[in-house]
């Protein structure tokens, strides 16, 4: 049995790029990025930012299109896909994209703390935001190293 389904949560980089098919089907382009933070050796904190290319289709492609904006949080499940092509200077390109299946909406930027449906706040409604956007900011990260040998599988 053969499994290729990618998970990704993260901020798009650029505003989606909408497009269409020949065939009239939406097709949509966009970038979101990842951060992975960690302590080294010395104890001093470091991170490390990953791009993941992204395509979504159909009605999720209009969707993800008119709601999502650079900055935006997004969870993305899809599978990963590797097309390549040969570049006018005769050599060949490659470029990995996660096929997007089914994705949500993140927090909202007003310091909401869950993962929305996805549909609009009614119009001249104000949000309340349940956490303010300061605590939000710091994640309290834990002192102690783990050690493999303490893991009991």
């Amino acid at each position: 049995m053969y499994l290729n389904k990618a998970f990704v949560i993260g901020n798009l980089t650029r505003d989606p790029e909408r497009r269409a098919l020949p065939s009239g089907t939406t097709v949509v382009n966009f970038a979101v990025a990842t951060t992975r933070y960690w302590k080294d050796k010395n104890g001093v904190r470091q991170e490390d930012t990953q791009f993941h290319n992204c395509v979504a289709f159909g009605a999720q492609a209009e969707t993800i299109a008119q709601y999502m904006r650079k900055g935006s949080s997004i969870m993305i499940e899809g599978r990963m896909q590797t097309r390549s092509w040969d570049a006018q200077d005769g050599s060949k390109k490659y470029r990995t994209e996660i096929i997007v299946d089914s994705f949500q909406f993140g927090p909202k930027r007003e310091g909401g703390s869950s993962f929305d449906t996805g549909s609009p706040a009614p119009a001249g409604k104000p949000e309340s935001a349940s956490v303010p956007p300061s605590e939000l900011e710091t994640i309290q990260y834990p002192e102690e190293e783990i050690n493999p040998d303490d893991i009991p599988f």
